[in-house]
């Protein structure tokens, strides 16, 4: 056990809105947050949303306890899931005596997060919240005018200010975010602590070499969703030089990719473009190392895990000059930001950087490397660890 020698193990209850076998940045943290405090000596529960209907549950076999909260399908997402307050308030007040927690860790405010905050403060447990979300992300699954999402949006901001006013300590991975949530939700105090990364695990293993590349590739890694704005990259591709051969490989699923099928099809790219889907662990490790460029056109990233993974291969990017994203570019260094939303920008930086010699992109992608240290997930592990123990540097908080 590698918990403070003078401090006992916890039991420490996380709770999350999203997790695997969800892909997406969120349930990854929270399986990468449970399995850290797992391998430090914790006793770790999760607590999640169903992924099917029926009562809730505690699943079987696992490393850690994942319990499995009652939830409803929404019609407008693949795979979101979301649990009904009269549904699940006795299921974990019953958790709660089961578990006896002795700390909490909410992933969001939204009614898994918002709930068992309640149960543990009424139980004088202590708290601390992250928030993965901003409330414009819910906009393309919300079948309603721009105007009404306005309010939409104004209420979630109230309602996390409402909500993750009563942690002990609220976080979120980037201070952009942190600034955010002061402002609109009027939250006092939040950290910006990174959701941390093992940039080890995405580099060359000894011995291991890559083959010659025929033609250079373009890495897109995520959920194919409205605000990811793939179609972007795409229109991109087919405006770079034909001279340059550029192709793109495009992993992850959602809504949106039968039109992005269509639009590849249309622009008549299918030699170019190819679909990976959802791909393992060491598939994705591969695509990092095999990607000439990563790009994340997203204009809604509060960190972009898949965007700090890919530079712990050591691959140049491009990201949307965005919320979050500006924090991961040393203009000219290890890649470039590029104007939201406009393809022919982005071609140009793509043809920018795929017509450097090999040593000025093997350059960018070192200064990508190099960049991660500051993320690394055993230093966030440590600080929320603290965190959990009742230890904050004011100083850290906006």
């Amino acid at each position: 056990m590698s918990h403070p020698a003078d401090k006992l193990p916890l039991t420490i209850l996380i709770a999350a809105e999203t997790y695997p076998p969800n892909i997406n940045g969120a349930a990854q943290f929270g399986y990468r947050l449970a399995k850290g405090m797992h391998s430090r000596g914790h006793d770790v529960h999760v607590l999640a949303p169903s992924t099917e209907n029926g009562k809730s549950f505690t699943e079987a076999g696992g490393e850690w306890p994942v319990h499995r909260l009652k939830s409803h399908s929404v019609p407008t997402h693949d795979y979101w899931r979301i649990c009904l307050p009269w549904e699940i308030k006795r299921d974990l007040s019953m958790l709660f005596d089961r578990v006896q927690p002795d700390v909490v860790h909410i992933q969001c405010h939204y009614m898994v997060g918002e709930y068992t905050l309640y149960e543990a403060v009424k139980r004088g447990i202590r708290v601390v919240a992250t928030n993965h979300f901003m409330p414009e992300n819910l906009n393309p699954f919300l079948p309603f005018p721009e105007w009404f999402k306005k309010i939409v949006a104004k209420n979630s901001w109230r309602d996390m200010g409402k909500v993750m006013g009563k942690a002990a300590v609220v976080t979120t991975p980037t201070p952009l975010a942190a600034q955010a949530m002061h402002d609109h939700a009027f939250l006092r105090k939040v950290v910006p602590l990174s959701n941390g990364i093992d940039s080890a695990a995405y580099e060359l293993q000894p011995g291991e070499t890559l083959g010659h590349r025929e033609y250079p590739t373009v890495l897109f890694v995520g959920r194919l969703a409205e605000e990811k704005h793939v179609d972007v990259l795409i229109d991109a591709v087919a405006k770079t030089p034909p001279a340059l051969n550029v192709h793109l490989e495009i992993v992850g699923g959602g809504e949106v990719k039968a039109a992005l099928q269509a639009q590849v099809a249309r622009l008549g790219l299918g030699g170019r473009v190819v679909f990976r889907g959802l791909i393992t662990d060491e598939e994705l490790r591969q695509a990092y190392l095999r990607a000439a460029l990563f790009c994340q056109p997203g204009t809604a990233e509060l960190q972009s895990l898949v965007t700090l993974e890919a530079m712990s291969a050591s691959t140049p990017v491009l990201l949307a000059n965005a919320m979050a994203l500006p924090h991961l570019v040393d203009h000219g260094v290890n890649g470039y930001l590029f104007t939201p939303n406009d393809s022919t920008k982005l071609a140009g930086r793509i043809t920018q950087i795929l017509s450097l010699p090999p040593d000025g992109q093997d350059r960018m992608g070192k200064a990508s490397r190099s960049m991660v240290d500051v993320h690394s997930l055993t230093a966030t592990l440590a600080t929320f660890e603290g965190l959990y123990y009742g230890e904050l540097l004011e100083s850290e908080a906006v």
